[in-house]
């Protein structure tokens, strides 16, 4: 028999009394962050503070277990939040209890705890998962790619999805300790420094451990069998520089190049400041891939970077990233050239300092291969499009910018800012207009119309000396200068960064 409930009026209202008022402010966070670019990257509610990640991965199989720990602190009262992740989840538990989790979109999990979240609320989030990262596609693609002998995951602006739980977005950093077991025999890299590497039952397990913010598609994998080579800089700073064994005819020129990466990093702390990680190396898988991505602390060289020998240039551009795109990241995919307008330049500085040539010679010869009737002046370098993102022009007019700037402001002052913006701003964000700002207040000149005309007019700037192109610059041929052939054999690799 069933009855029914008969609640009269008077109750009623004394149960709604009795409801916190404050239960109506508890929302859903937002699915993505709202970015120019990437709206859906990453997640609104909450700001993840470290990933521990145990992950245990079998190349034969490219099966990948994993149990992520996120701690968090909410930024407002949370009905339930999104995570990044494109792997089958089996469960998920909130400050210990276990929570419901849904999947929606291309890569959103959402998840629902037992109670609300209210706001400035530590919290951890542990998910546990299994599945073939190579397999899982968003928009067609995978950004784990599979080796002879394992996997590698390295992209730009996205990597994570694949292969662990985050709020992916370079607005919001994190520490991570990431704990690997692979097959004996075989390695397995990550950022930071390696903190332990022990055997048992056929396993070995490689903990690594990154102390300083660090954005997530800055976080790489690699697994494999490598040539590995340790060392120490003269401050003590571990460096590990690692080559896949069957990289072939390339592996000569690839250990040539990144042995030069403790020199470059020395060279680059005289114009940024202090090297701002716990150590550095490099690391080139038998990817057949033609890029390079900064990756913290250890970036990562597709096979192919070496096919003409080897490339120093390359090695200079990805390490300048660890101060401009590491250190101090974009606020909006949308102000890239905060990373590769500096890091191009800084293959323009390399050369001055080899004695092959000048930042102005090198300014001066892009100038003139480019009429004004060339797509290349479309591109506007600081807001060149999703499309556009990782288009020559953010890098070689974005240098001219830079040059520019140099010119405008004097070597004093420019060499000053090139540092300053970098040592206080460190493990923030930041974004084009920060840097116009912060140019004004360190030069005291107002440098927005001159910004304006080289960042976001779609029109060749004129030459001569209101923008420091030499006059001569207005009319090819120029001289090419003795560094430029090195410095275009990474045309490519920059160009591909993203997918």
């Amino acid at each position: 028999m069933r009855h029914r409930l008969i609640v009269p009026g008077a109750a009623v209202l004394s149960l709604l009394l009795a409801i916190p008022a404050s239960a109506a402010s508890f929302r859903p966070g937002a699915p993505g962050v709202g970015d120019s670019y990437y709206p859906d990257s990453g997640n609104g509610g909450y700001d993840v503070s470290h990933y521990d990640l145990r992950l245990k991965y079998q190349p034969k199989t490219d099966l990948l277990e994993g149990t992520a720990t996120l701690l968090a602190t909410t930024t407002q009262d949370l009905s339930r939040f999104n995570l990044d992740f494109g792997l089958k989840v089996s469960e998920i538990r909130v400050n210990g209890v276990k929570a419901r989790f849904a999947t929606s979109g291309k890569h959103e999990l959402e998840v629902t705890p037992a109670t609300p979240l209210e706001k400035g609320r530590q919290i951890s989030v542990v998910v546990r998962y299994a599945g073939t990262p190579s397999q899982v596609k968003i928009d067609g693609y995978s950004g784990w790619a599979r080796t002879p002998d394992g996997g590698v995951v390295a992209q730009e602006p996205d990597a994570a999805v694949w292969w662990y739980p985050s709020n992916d977005h370079p607005t919001d950093k994190a520490t991570y300790d990431i704990s690997v077991a692979v097959p004996d025999g075989t390695q397995a890299l990550s950022n930071g420094v390696l903190l332990s590497e022990t055997s048992k039952l056929g396993w070995t397990r490689y903990n690594w451990r990154s102390d300083k913010p660090q954005s997530t598609y800055l976080t790489t994998l690699a697994v494999g069998k490598f040539d590995i080579t340790k060392d120490t800089t003269a401050n003590g700073l571990p460096v590990i520089n690692a080559v896949s064994k069957d990289l072939g005819a390339n592996e000569g020129a690839a250990k040539a190049s990144i042995a030069r990466t403790a020199e470059v990093v020395q060279w680059e702390e005289g114009l940024f400041g202090r090297y701002p990680f716990n150590a550095l190396g490099g690391y080139v898988p038998n990817v057949p891939a033609g890029y390079a991505l900064e990756t913290q602390t250890r970036p990562f060289y597709g096979k192919k970077v070496f096919d003409n020998g080897a490339n120093v240039s390359v090695i200079v551009h990805e390490l300048a990233h660890q101060w401009y795109g590491d250190s101090v990241s974009l606020k909006d995919w949308k102000d890239i050239w905060v990373h590769e307008g500096f890091a191009r330049y800084a293959q323009w500085l390399w050369p001055e300092k080899e004695g092959e040539g000048t930042a102005q010679q090198l300014a001066d010869y892009v100038y003139a291969q480019h009429p004004a009737d060339d797509a290349f002046w479309k591109v506007k370098p600081g807001d060149p499009g999703a499309k556009n993102q990782f288009d020559i022009a953010v890098y070689d007019r974005g240098a001219l910018a830079i040059q520019a700037f140099r010119n405008k402001v004097g070597d004093k002052v420019f060499f000053e800012i090139l540092k300053a913006w970098p040592t206080e701003n460190r493990y923030g964000n930041g974004s084009v207009a920060d840097f116009v700002k912060f140019a004004e207040k360190k030069s005291g000149k107002k440098l927005a119309g001159f910004f304006g005309t080289w960042l976001f007019q779609p029109a060749k700037p004129a030459a001569g000396a209101a923008t420091g192109i030499a006059a001569a610059a207005r009319k090819a041929p120029v001289a090419q200068p003795k560094s430029w052939k090195s410095i275009a054999a990474t045309n490519e690799v920059h160009e591909a960064h993203g997918h």
